[in-house]
């Protein structure tokens, strides 16, 4: 037992009835808050302007040009499907996409409608155009109200609120602070007129199809285009599920028209960009064989003419068999030897290129020279792949991220293996241009031995050969770049444009709002009742007393509610007289179980004054008195006396004359209007209480009280402040300890219950004062002390006068904490 009341003591619960009781005594502050709730709820949706989202849907194919062969090998793989997602990606989250995207679109530019609340976007569905001169600068975020005064007039409407304005040029997007004058500025345009102002160039136009209402007013604002940009990158959402090579854009707006049409925009962009950048390989290529077929030419054109020069010159227009057979031979082995100086000479560009370059996204296909080595042209694609991807990077990654360090380290290792491949390949190109060198020699030799003129001639006309030669194969590659650029699709294919088919809006249903508004509304109410209770520290019902105490409780008395404490005397069928009877059976079965027969004592105390101990005392002996037994109250509470009022008799006095030997028992007895019921009241304060309790006289007061009276009651000051009660114990056969609903705290009780828990109080119980049915946290609690709480107990309180006059009632209303 001693166990489980330490426990008690030492860790108070939540009372959940509690709670629950007196949150629902706030119900009307549950009205309120739930009023308000719903009321801003409204505001709030009658000024809501709901968000939409669109989407589409793009996959990355792996797909190879079909007319792609081995002996056209002018392209290159990007690093596989995988790697062109990550590219992709890369492209769409960079602001160089954006800012092409917002340009193309012109959204910069936003028309706007006046609404109940506020401005809204409405896009195309404006009925006119404003086309910006775009070396011209603009005015920044300031409506501009457009109005119509007919079918070719409108009238511009500028509100300055102070005297400068922010503009920008869109060609190169220059900003500039323009002086204005404060106030509103009107001015009439018409449609199709160039207007020319310091703060707006540029014109107006008809959408074709519209008719404005006259009188209709718009807004048109423009916004800086990096702002405009931020803003749509920062909102286009990017997926890629599960790595796939699925890419799921979406984007999130007012307006669904615009969704679609920026979600749309950027992949056309995006594909052409890649498409672009699939073809650089080819593009610069072809860069390379236009320069190659204009030196070429030139040196084309100019044997040409001087072929035809000679042969006129000389009138040798035919040549022999076995010039013609030399002629052949020579040529050919020329035509070799230039094929291996090309080789060479590209193989040199390609060293010099790798040494002092960068940037290895401009090289040409090294088919264009002849070049089939199989290692060369592997890892020629490869550092291209990577300089693709490092140049993309730069633009969307932060400059030093560790992106760039991987991506060095892979082409500076490539890199040092195609130097190798380089050095090995001109190797051997230099012993086949030496065997060649040697034929050419001996057929050389042939030639020398022919006339002067011959030679002269096929020198000529060799050389003419050659660059023919020459001219038609870079012609022939020259034609096939532009069939495989031709050819070429983006790897890019577009599943599903961004189209609004019934987008629903995204936002909290209006409707589900107001149950956040209800929620809302119950939480403030719930959590004041939750931090009343769990910071209430008085007892506010007898559970809680047998909470956190062990010390029985001997009977619960109701509230008196009579000016006087002789409820009864005044009331004796009232449910606190009864309630008293109860206790009055239980204290007699207590004596009994006690074997006490002689005079019974009954001591009353309190841990604080106001707890009703006074009254608890008084009505404890009538209902002794009223039973027929010789019953004397005793007035021990010589530092605060109270019970001489209730009876009408006089204080002067008491238990103090006795104690000080001043007057006899006799003399301090005073009777009372209640038969059987004698007080003695306590008499004038004394300076030493404790003292005169503890003397001698105190015993011999005890003794002779005992001798003319059935029932002593004594009245002791409160425990919680003095320690007189303490000292009055020894004399007590019962101990009554009252404790008051709404009043007594629970810390108060430390001391009675302590002293419990050691033995050092036996023989007392609680006696639970003032309980309310209605009261603090509203809920009834039964006990079996003979205190009725049915149709008795409602009569009881139905004797009570209640104010119903109707300003009372709405003073109650408006105050839910009473």
């Amino acid at each position: 037992m001693n166990d489980e009341f330490d426990v008690l003591d030492s860790s108070p619960t939540f009372d959940i009835k509690a709670f629950l009781f007196k949150a629902l005594s706030y119900w009307k502050l549950f009205i309120i808050c739930v009023g308000i709730g719903v009321f801003i709820v409204y505001q709030q949706n009658i000024r809501k302007q709901q968000s939409f989202r669109l989407a589409t849907k793009i996959s990355i194919e792996d797909d190879k040009n079909p007319l792609f062969t081995s002996n056209t090998n002018l392209t290159f793989n990007y690093g596989g499907v995988s790697g062109k997602v990550q590219t992709l990606i890369n492209t769409l989250q960079s602001r160089s996409l954006h800012e092409q995207v917002v340009d193309n679109l012109k959204f910069y530019v936003t028309y706007l409608k006046q609404s109940r609340f506020r401005k809204d976007d409405i896009y195309k569905a404006a009925p006119f155009r404003f086309i910006p001169d775009s070396s011209g600068y603009q005015l920044l975020n300031s409506p501009i109200k457009v109005s119509f005064i007919n079918s070719t007039d409108i009238e511009l409407e500028f509100d300055f609120k102070s005297e400068t304005v922010s503009t920008q040029k869109y060609s190169d997007f220059q900003s500039k602070v323009v002086d204005v004058p404060i106030g509103v500025i009107t001015k009439r345009v018409v449609l199709g007129d160039y207007l020319d102002l310091p703060y707006l160039k540029g014109y107006f136009e008809l959408v074709k199809g519209s008719q404005p209402k006259l009188g209709e007013t718009y807004f048109l604002r423009m916004e800086a285009f990096d702002a405009v940009v931020a803003q749509y990158r920062n909102r286009l959402a990017i997926n890629n599920p599960r790595n796939s090579a699925i890419i799921n854009l979406s984007m999130v707006d007012h307006n669904t028209k615009k969704i679609e049409d920026y979600l749309n925009e950027t992949v056309r962009v995006v594909t052409k960009e890649q498409l672009a950048r699939k073809n650089l390989f080819v593009t610069n290529t072809i860069k390379f064989i236009d320069s190659q077929l204009s030196r070429v030419k030139d040196s084309l054109t100019g044997n040409a003419d001087a072929l035809n020069n000679y042969r006129s010159k000389n009138g040798i227009y035919n040549l022999d068999q076995e010039s013609e057979l030399l002629s052949t031979k020579l040529s050919d082995l020329e035509l070799q030897r230039d094929d291996v100086n090309r080789k060479k000479a590209y193989y040199s560009s390609l060293k010099k290129y790798l040494l002092t370059s960068k940037d290895f996204t401009d090289l040409p296909a090294p088919s264009v020279a002849g070049i089939d080595d199989g290692n060369i042209l592997a890892n020629i694609s490869k550092i291209n792949t990577l300089s693709v991807q490092k140049a993309k990077f730069e633009s969307t990654v932060k400059p030093g991220a560790s992106i760039f360090d991987d991506l060095n380290s892979q082409i500076e290792s490539i890199k040092l293996v195609l130097l190798e491949n380089i050095s090995s390949a001109t190797i051997g190109i230099d012993r086949e241009l030496s065997v060649i060198n040697g034929k050419i020699g001996s057929v050389r030799g042939q030639f020398n031995k022919l006339p002067q003129d011959q030679q002269n001639l096929l020198d000529i006309e060799r050389q003419y050969l050659l660059n023919e030669k020459t001219y038609n194969l870079f012609l022939s590659k020259r034609g096939e770049a532009d069939i495989i650029k031709a050819a070429t699709v983006s790897d890019i294919l577009w599943i599903d444009p961004a189209k609004n088919t019934g987008a629903q809006p995204i936002d909290l249903k209006l409707s589900s709002r107001y149950m956040f508004a209800l929620f809302g509304g119950i939480l403030p109410p719930l959590l004041l009742a939750f931090l009343v209770v769990f910071l209430d520290t008085k007892i506010h019902n007898p559970q809680i007393l047998e909470n956190i105490s062990t010390i029985p409780l001997l009977g619960v008395v109701g509230k008196n509610t009579l000016d006087n404490n002789l409820a009864v005397h005044i009331k004796p069928k009232s449910a606190v007289a009864e309630a008293f009877r109860a206790i009055r059976s239980s204290l007699q079965y207590m004596y009994r179980q006690h074997d006490t027969n002689s005079t019974k004592t009954v001591m009353v105390t309190s841990s604080v004054s106001g707890e009703g101990k006074t009254f608890c005392s008084i009505n404890i002996a009538t209902v002794f008195a009223l039973s027929g037994k010789k019953t004397v109250l005793v007035g021990l509470d010589l530092r605060k006396p109270k019970i001489f009022g209730d009876f009408d008799i006089q204080n002067d006095i008491g238990a103090v004359n006795y104690l000080i030997g001043q007057k006899t028992l006799d003399e301090v007895i005073q009777n009372t209007k209640v038969n059987n019921l004698d007080v003695i009241t306590s008499g004038p304060i004394p300076p030493n209480p404790s003292e005169l309790l503890i003397s001698e006289k105190m015993d011999e007061l005890m003794e002779q009280l005992k001798t003319q009276y059935d029932y002593i009651i004594l009245d002791t000051p409160p425990v919680g402040l003095v320690a007189d009660a303490l000292e009055l114990l020894e004399y007590a056969d019962a101990s009554l300890y009252v404790v008051r609903q709404d009043y007594s705290k629970k810390e108060m009780l430390t001391l009675i219950n302590d002293k419990y828990r050691k033995g050092e109080i036996k023989n007392i119980s609680f006696l639970y004062n003032g309980y309310d049915q209605k009261g603090k946290y509203g809920y009834g609690y039964g006990y079996g002390y003979g205190y009725g709480y049915g149709a008795y107990g409602n009569g009881y309180h139905e004797e009570e006068k209640k104010n119903t006059s109707f300003t009372k009632k709405i003073i109650a209303f408006l105050n839910p904490f009473k």
